[in-house]
């Protein structure tokens, strides 16, 4: 396909993923109505739905057929993404002023309701993600419900996306100066690609793959992580602020190691373009090929 063409129908995907997405959207009524329209506007403020995306297009790679039990964990994992961001842009962490080219949650609702609003939608992914057991029809389902379940929860918790979060804070803090490679790559492989491989994971055991190749799927979602953060990393040193939808510069000037920092730009676009072309390899035999031009599309972004 075309990158005209991958944009379109990445579009389209994502619209489809946001229909799925506001069925599962707290009401905004009642004394807690403040922090469902803080959750709300963090969810519809913008963004591109990579992740139910990439989950569904796994389920579709390794042949599944009842979307019924992935429709929550689309919804689920998306609250999941939003809630970091919300939580990431607080002014006791990356303090941003704008996501996706809107004020931020904290900016808008203040930093208390912002971070209600993230305490929310972690619960609220949980809560969404167990009604995939009322669209079980055996026990086989149930059993891949459970499985999903672990994955998203191990993933978004401490040996994940916290994990690794906390690993940046506190290097952030400390002031520690340059970090080690190892280091990097433990908060790149936490805080970004963890989820990106549930995604990918979840697809699969949704869809009864094999072990093997859900493991395929936990290895493609990790090299896909990894290229998708070291070109986030390259765009907050080439990027604009009006193209990003925030801002840029932010990692220097909160004193970050960078994969650019660390290794310079050449090399970082050298890695970028090797991790996508494994994560390639290993998606490789499906009949539908949007998934590889995806990750292409991932890895070359402008935005």
């Amino acid at each position: 396909m075309t990158r005209d063409a991958v944009a379109r129908a990445l579009q389209d995907r994502a619209r489809a993923a946001e229909e799925i997405i506001r069925r599962y959207l707290p009401e905004e009524n009642g004394y807690n109505r403040t922090v469902t329209e803080a959750m709300n506007y963090s969810v519809l403020a913008g963004g591109k739905r990579l992740r139910p995306i990439l989950m569904r297009e796994s389920f579709r790679l390794h042949g599944g057929g009842r979307e019924q039990l992935l429709h929550p964990f689309m919804a689920a994992i998306e609250f999941i993404h939003t809630y970091s961001l919300v939580h990431d842009d607080l002014p006791a962490m990356d303090n941003d002023d704008y996501r996706r080219g809107k004020p931020t949650t904290h900016r808008k609702f203040g930093a208390g309701m912002a971070t209600l609003a993230g305490d929310g939608l972690l619960n609220l992914a949980f809560e969404t993600a167990f009604q995939a057991f009322e669209a079980c029809e055996s026990e086989e389902e149930r059993q891949c419900v459970i499985r999903a379940c672990g994955i998203l929860a191990g993933r978004a918790g401490i040996g994940g996306m916290v994990g690794g979060q906390c690993a940046d804070l506190v290097a952030e803090k400390e002031q520690r100066g340059v970090r080690s490679k190892e280091e990097l790559f433990y908060i790149q492989k936490n805080k970004t690609a963890a989820m990106i491989e549930s995604a990918m994971m979840i697809g699969a055991v949704l869809a009864g793959a094999s072990a093997e190749a859900i493991a395929r799927m936990e290895q493609a979602g990790e090299k896909i992580g990894l290229a998708f953060q070291i070109r986030d990393d390259i765009l907050d040193v080439e990027g604009e602020a009006a193209t990003l939808g925030k801002d840029v510069g932010s990692d220097e000037r909160n004193g970050k190691l960078t994969y650019v920092s660390l290794y310079g730009s050449a090399q970082a676009r050298d890695d970028v373009e090797r991790l996508s072309r494994e994560a390639m390899e290993l998606t490789a035999g499906g009949e539908d090929s949007f998934l590889q031009d995806l990750i292409d599309w991932m890895i070359t972004r402008e935005l």
